[in-house]
Order: structure tokens, then C-alpha cells, then sequence
């Protein structure tokens, strides 16, 4: 096997599953609709990931041997201030998703040492569990930046085996529900609707299309569909194929996921009480599962518990791997690419200096600035399933807002005649503007339900704007460094002159 070989179609189709598919996604999704969910992952699948898919692999093949990633694509397509506004919303969201992990992590950490979410137990003196979360973010950013400077490769090796955890995480699913549907004689513990959500908060219209964020976050990962055109045989026939297939897959994946989901449990009578949230949601169901699988089985309700508890275990030390794994790549990965990427006087010198491919000083900042976050939120007051429920509907919001800046570029992508295309799967301007137009309201509708909900719903004034601050302040810093840059650009061509 060369290095030249190309990808062939099952190939790019098990590529495309692995980079996008996502197991929490699924008790996730069960917790909050029910069997009503399935239908969201469909219509998210056919109006966002095939269309955006496919511009993904327009871009990827114009700007292959471009440097600057999402950057150059959008420079080139649009301008420079709309790609680098753009750029840091993307960067931007992996800060959110670090405040989040760093606060959320510990709940699989306590899951694989107690069983069970012990988060709740959790006090430092007398602080809240919540303000106990937020010192703990803080000491967990601290150790992984310091850690992240002095490299990483022992590190990434070791967690690479939470992802091969968390990936058998989905056969365990898999075969332990037909074991159970097998011995129960086809019996579902949950009743089955595709209408009506179990869950009493997901009821109304606003909060049933706030669900599409979590179909639409479901898909995330299909940058990567960006760089795979040049390397797949017979891209012009292979690759649409390969794409609407993969899409086919992950959403029949993520509708079998979560419809197996109802064979072992009943929404009422394990996912109705307070302490369930969507951070240690995983955890319950796989525990309820392992319990499930034992009582079939006739162990004794002693018994069945304990293989429960395993299960638990199992899952939280599989994702606690994983997640530390990410963390690691995630604490200089994007702010590399983000200085890197963009022209060098944007950032003073101070920023761009490196120690062993680090940014070092950068990571400092970006640590502050977490560390900050994370600790504004947990001391907001909220007990700790609505500071959870908070961290992941932010980190949603968050991480799809950069879809509408690439997305919303593709027109001008298309009528900008310098731009070579030598592959192209929108042949008309039409065919492009209704693609760019079903993914960018389809996004914008999704995260305008979702940053709306909990004021309509609950009145809950401080979840709404925590959702718009974070985008916004860092909208707002964007624009502040870039008049900053194109001042200083000014200023030197003056001197020039």
C-alpha cells in the first residue's frame, strides 16, 4: 500500500462516521425527546449535513494547498474582516467548550471511581456544589496548559484509549439492548412516540426547535470532509455518493441509538428526577443498562445492581479518557491554527512567541480567560443540574454559530470567478444559494429557539443571556482586533511612504 492510494467509498464513508458520530449524543437526545427526537436527526441530516458537507468539500478542493483553513476560505471568498471575525467565533467556541468540560468532566471522573454522578456530593469548606465545579475547572485548566507547554505525545497516546473505549461504548449499547428486548419478548420499557416528548420541558414549539441544536451539534466534526476530495478515487462520482450515504448511516445510527434507548429504559422512572442532567445523563441510562441486563438474565437484584454499577464505571472512565484527550488537543490546537492562520501584525509579539511549537504566552491568556468564565458561571447561584444543562446549551450555541460564517461565505465562494473549482457539486448559483440558505436558517432558527427557551419558558433571564454573552463579547473582541490590526497596517504603509 502506497501513500498515493486513494480513498475508496466505504472507506470514506467509515472516515466521515468516526469523525462525526457521537455517543452521548444519543442518551443525550433520549433524555431530552424521547423516541421524538428521531425525526430532528433526519430533517438535520437532510437540510444542514448534506449541504454543508458538500461545501465543505467544494472549499477543501479550491483551497487545498492554502495554509490559513477556514481563514482563507472565507478571506478569499468574502474579505478579510468577515473570514477573521469568523476564524475567532470558531476559535471562540472551543473556549466555550473548555469551560464546560472543565467544570463537566468531573462527572464521569466520580462515575468511574463511585458508580454513580457523586458531583453533587462534592463540597469544598462551604462552598456550593456548583462554586465546588468552578475550583475545580480552575485547578483542571491550570494543570492541563501547564502540562500542554511541556508536550504531549506520552499524553495523547495514553487517552487515545478512551476513544476506543467510548467507540465499544456503542456495541455495548447495541448488543446489551437486544439481549434485553430478546429476553423481554420484544417488550419496550418506554411507549413509542415520535410525536411527544416523555420530557415535560420539551413540550412547547420553541422548545421542541431548541432540540435542533443538539441534532445539529450531533453532525459536528465535517470539517474534516474539507481535506478528503484529493485523496478519494474518482471524487466527481465517489464523493457525493460517500457523503449522502455517511449521512444515511450516522442518522439511522443516532435514530437506532436512541430508539434502543427506550427497550431498557422508561423515561419516567429513571430520567424524570432532578438530580438527572444532561452531563451525567450517559451514565444513568448505561448504569440502568448494565441493571437491565442482569435482571433478564435472573441475577439477583444485588447483583443486577453491581453489574450496573460496573457499566457505570466503565462508561465514566472511558469518557473521562476521552474527554481528557481532547482537552489536551483542544488547549493549543485552535489557538495555534487561530495565530497561525491569520496575518502575523494581528497579534502583538508577545502572543505569537512559541516555546516547543507552543504558544505559550497565548495559552496563559486563553487559560485566564477560561478560568474567568468558569468561575463567573458556577458562583451565579444555580444549583448543579441547571449549571450543567447551562454549560452544555452554551457550548452548543457556541459551536455552531461558526457554521453561518462558513456557510454564509459559499454564495460568494461561488460567483468569485478567480477562485479555482476543480470540483464542484452545486453546478448552478441557485442550486448554491437555496444550500447556503436551508443550512444558515436552519442554524440561526435553531440557536434562536434555543438561546430563547429558557426566558419563554421558565423565565429564566440568566440562561438566555449567558448564551448571548459568550458569542457576543468575543464578536465584539474580534471586531476590537482586527481596527486594531488594519490601524496598524496603516500606520506602517505611512511610514513607508
Amino acid at each position: 500500500m502506497t501513500n498515493n492510494k486513494k480513498m475508496t467509498l466505504v472507506s470514506l464513508i467509515l472516515m466521515i462516521f468516526t469523525s462525526v458520530f457521537g455517543f452521548t449524543n444519543i442518551p443525550r437526545s433520549f433524555y431530552l425527546m424521547g423516541y421524538a427526537a428521531i425525526p430532528w436527526y433526519v430533517i438535520s441530516a437532510l437540510l444542514f449535513f448534506i449541504p454543508y458537507a458538500f461545501m465543505m468539500a467544494e472549499y477543501g478542493a479550491a483551497f487545498k494547498n492554502e495554509k490559513g483553513g477556514i481563514y482563507s476560505w472565507m478571506k478569499r471568498s468574502v474579505g478579510e474582516e468577515y473570514a477573521f471575525i469568523g476564524t475567532f467565533m470558531w476559535y471562540a467556541s472551543y473556549v466555550i467548550w473548555m469551560v464546560n468540560v472543565s467544570s463537566s468532566i468531573w462527572v464521569p471522573v466520580s462515575t468511574a471511581f463511585c458508580g454513580e454522578d457523586a458531583t453533587n456530593k462534592m463540597h469544598f469548606f462551604n462552598l456550593s456544589t456548583t462554586q465546588t465545579m468552578g475550583i475545580l475547572a480552575v485547578l483542571l485548566m491550570l494543570a492541563i496548559t501547564i502540562i500542554s507547554t511541556k508536550g504531549l505525545e506520552k499524553i495523547t497516546k495514553f487517552t487515545s484509549l478512551g476513544g476506543l473505549a467510548v467507540t465499544s461504548l456503542n456495541l455495548v449499547l447495541l448488543f446489551g439492548s437486544i439481549i434485553v428486548i430478546a429476553l423481554n419478548g420484544g417488550h419496550f420499557k418506554q411507549s413509542i412516540s415520535f410525536v411527544t416528548s416523555p420530557n415535560p420541558n420539551y413540550l412547547s414549539g420553541i422548545a421542541i426547535l431548541s432540540f435542533m441544536v443538539f441534532s445539529i451539534f450531533a453532525f459536528g466534526g465535517i470539517e474534516v470532509v474539507g481535506g478528503l476530495v484529493d485523496k478519494t478515487e474518482n471524487a466527481e462520482k465517489t464523493f457525493p455518493k460517500g457523503v449522502s450515504t455517511a449521512a444515511i448511516v450516522i442518522a439511522v445510527g443516532y435514530a437506532l441509538g436512541i430508539f434502543l434507548c427506550g427497550s431498557f429504559t422508561n423515561w419516567n422512572e429513571v430520567l424524570a428526577s432532578k438530580n438527572v442532567n444532561m452531563a451525567n445523563v450517559t451514565y444513568i441510562m448505561m448504569k440502568n443498562l448494565g441493571y437491565q441486563v442482569g435482571t433478564v438474565f435472573n441475577m439477583s437484584p444485588e447483583a443486577a445492581k453491581t453489574l450496573g454499577l460496573w457499566m457505570a464505571r466503565y462508561t465514566g472512565a472511558s469518557m473521562s479518557l476521552a474527554l481528557l484527550g481532547a482537552f489536551f488537543t483542544l488547549s493549543y490546537a485552535p489557538l495555534k491554527q487561530l495565530i497561525e492562520g491569520t496575518p502575523k501584525e494581528m497579534w502583538p509579539e508577545f502572543l505569537r512567541r512559541e516555546k516547543g511549537g507552543m504558544p505559550v504566552n497565548a495559552m496563559v491568556i486563553q487559560c485566564t480567560v477560561v478560568i474567568i468564565f468558569a468561575l463567573l458561571i458556577s458562583f451565579g447561584g444555580k444549583e448543579a443540574s441547571k449549571f450543567f444543562d447551562k454549560l452544555i446549551l452554551m457550548t452548543n450555541v457556541a459551536m455552531t454559530i461558526p457554521y453561518v460564517f462558513i456557510a454564509g461565505a459559499f454564495p460568494a465562494f461561488k460567483n468569485n470567478k478567480e477562485i479555482e473549482k476543480p470540483f464542484e457539486i452545486y453546478k448552478t448559483k441557485t442550486s448554491a444559494n437555496i444550500a447556503t440558505a436551508f443550512t444558515v436558517l436552519l442554524v440561526c432558527i435553531a440557536n434562536i429557539a434555543t438561546i430563547l427557551s429558557p426566558y419563554i419558558e421558565k423565565n429564566d433571564l440568566s440562561s438566555t443571556l449567558w448564551m448571548v454573552a459568550g458569542p457576543l463579547l468575543f464578536t465584539g473582541v474580534a471586531v476590537i482586533i482586527y481596527k486594531s490590526y488594519k490601524a496598524k497596517v496603516k500606520s506602517l504603509v505611512k511610514e513607508e511612504i
